[in-house]
């Protein structure tokens, strides 16, 4: 029989391959090392094959696909309730192999190699931002061992600092004002690279047609727009916004049982830093909106009468998430209103 459905358990250098044919019987349990994965499927006949989306899926999905198969990326929490014993390899790739073939499994939408190379800009500026904040901490909490103190802001750290350690009536030895000088340019250097980072997103946001229409959402400006282009990838991969808005993890946990519907706070599933971009832009939404009189009448307005402010920058957060969707998976242009509808183009 011929093999229809592969599993993959990816790793660093070993890959276990679990195989079965169209009824379900094993046909291949394989361990392949990395130099033997583009030999092993490129004679292998087309099949479907599943991994869990983890460290070089994306990579092996499109090489994969590039030989004819059709790859299906699986979030791990999906994968592990088909795992039959105890952890291993071998029952890894049996569990993916599983999973791959059910009906209403949801997969990762698979990212090119742009997507990939604009969310590691993100990831980089997200990790400088960061060392920058715990740079700022460790300042201020060595000046407080001498009662000098700063408030906070890194904006105070750059401002009030250097008349510190230049203020010879403070007593401080001068090693101790040395050091802190270093500590002072370390955070410049941290600080010069977020801003050199952010200039690279900035650009890739300008030369994309699809950043551009995102950023005339209120709420979404240049880094959250390119975040979520190249986060989202293909949106008509969801049926529908509330699905995107879900999949971000803005939509209520659930703790219902007997017919009885129990609601909770947000999920917090899915990309933590696209649902952060999206809550932070939707505050300064808000703030932006009260500082031009904010109609009362408005559906923004009417939600802050009778919702706390937190409770209603995430609200607008998952309506701004269902414009997203609207505007990449049915091609339609943002109108401006109260209503924050998008229109056909």
């Amino acid at each position: 029989m011929k093999i229809t459905t592969v599993g993959i358990d990816l790793a660093k250098k070993v890959f276990q391959v679990h195989g079965v044919d169209e009824r379900g019987k094993d046909m291949l349990k394989k361990q392949l090392k990395r130099e033997q994965m583009a030999t092993f499927f490129a004679t292998l006949p087309t099949c479907l094959i599943g991994m869990e989306a983890c460290g070089s899926a994306h990579h092996w999905a499109r090489k994969l696909q590039s030989m004819g198969h059709t790859v299906r990326l699986i979030a791990p929490q999906f994968v592990k309730p088909y795992v039959k014993t105890n952890k291993n390899d071998v029952a890894d790739a049996e569990a993916i192999c599983e999973a791959v073939g059910r009906p209403n499994m949801r997969f990762v939408p698979l990212k090119n190699v742009e997507q990939q190379a604009v969310l590691a800009l993100h990831r980089v500026r997200q990790g400088f931002i960061k060392a920058r904040t715990a740079q700022a901490n460790q300042i201020r909490g060595l000046l407080a061992e001498f009662g000098l103190i700063v408030p906070q802001g890194i904006g105070h750290i750059a401002g009030r600092v250097p008349d510190l350690i230049e203020d010879a009536s403070n007593e401080l030895p001068g090693s101790f004002r040395m050091l802190v000088a270093r500590l002072i340019d370390h955070l410049k250097v941290l600080h010069t690279q977020v801003l050199d980072l952010e200039a690279q997103i900035k650009a890739w946001h300008r030369e994309n047609k699809l950043s551009r229409k995102l950023e005339q959402i209120p709420g979404i400006g240049p880094v959250t727009a390119s975040a979520l282009v190249a986060t989202i990838g293909d949106a008509k991969s969801f049926d529908n916004g509330r699905q995107l808005a879900a999949w971000m993890g803005l939509v209520p946990r659930q703790n219902s049982t007997g017919g009885k519907t129990k609601l909770l706070g947000i999920s917090k599933r899915g990309d933590t830093y696209l649902r952060t971009l999206l809550i932070h832009g939707a505050r300064s939404a808000i703030l932006a909106a009260q500082r031009k009189a904010l109609q009362e009448d408005s559906w923004l307005g009417k939600l802050l009468q009778r919702r706390n402010p937190n409770v209603a920058a995430v609200a607008l957060a998952n309506k701004n998430a269902r414009v997203v969707w609207a505007l990449l998976a049915r091609d339609r242009q943002y109108r401006n209103g109260d209503a924050s509808t998008a229109v056909a183009a």
